[in-house]
């Protein structure tokens, strides 16, 4: 039997990436995985790629009638949510002086308004069902700010903030709220940000463990705030990022 049996999950921006190593290693452990994203073909072929444990629905996260029609059809569906995994996020390499407002806002609404609407739509139902477990997946740039980054760094911070008095919020009602921060993770986001970087020489150089992490790494973590071995842990930040911030 998995660590997640029985268990429903929603993984939002599931079609590749950590997303995608997310949803394999849930669906591994036995969970029902709905795998969302605007990546409409990408999410498709990997739910069908995971057989019967899986499915896709299409979901701008930034878009709050996007959440109410997946919370339908998760209601019309399995009847439950036990799990959110608060994946999905954009990152756009622009310093101060070349991030304009139009650039902070679509990071914002992304980054930090997705998950804002995911915690306030996914606990409805959690709290129909006893309980459940949301993980935000925030970032190192949330510790370590990046000026590179700044729209994305001042994301990731807010969804430290979000995370902590949600998790006060929903304590009551036994739904827990994690937070996770990624390091060097070789995925397409980081490519697609920097596409002239060498991933595997700058995680290796960049990263006491020596090495670049591997979106799997991320799922480990994933797994454990999922299912009841963390049943105990809420307004938690988890940093699976090599040491970096050590």
């Amino acid at each position: 039997m998995g660590r997640v049996s029985g268990k429903v999950a929603l993984i939002t921006g599931g079609a590749r990436g950590q997303g995608a190593a997310h949803a394999r290693r849930l669906c591994e452990e036995g969970a029902k995985v709905i795998i969302t994203d605007v990546r409409d073909d990408d999410g498709r072929a990997l739910a069908c790629s995971l057989g019967e444990a899986a499915s896709y629905l299409s979901l701008d996260v930034s878009a709050e009638a996007g959440w109410k029609r997946v919370m339908g059809a998760i209601q019309e569906g399995p009847g439950r949510l036990d799990v959110l995994v608060n994946n999905a996020g954009i990152a756009v390499m622009a310093g101060l002086e070349d991030t304009d407002a139009a650039l902070m806002e679509r990071t914002f609404r992304v980054n930090q308004l997705g998950v804002f609407l995911g915690i306030k739509h996914a606990s409805m139902l959690m709290k129909a069902s006893g309980g459940g477990s949301i993980i935000n997946v925030s970032s190192i740039a949330a510790v370590r700010s990046n000026p590179r980054f700044i729209a994305y760094t001042a994301s990731k911070w807010a969804v430290r903030g979000l995370s902590k008095a949600a998790a006060l919020a929903l304590a009551p009602e036994q739904i827990r709220v994690n937070t996770i921060f990624p390091g060097i993770i070789d995925t397409p986001m980081l490519t697609d940000a920097a596409p002239t970087l060498d991933v595997s020489a700058f995680g290796a150089a960049n990263t006491p463990l020596g090495r670049v992490g591997q979106p799997h790494d991320v799922a480990e973590a994933i797994l454990f705030l999922a299912s009841d071995d963390s049943r105990f842990i809420t307004g938690a930040e988890i940093a699976v990022d090599g040491g970096v911030t050590a």
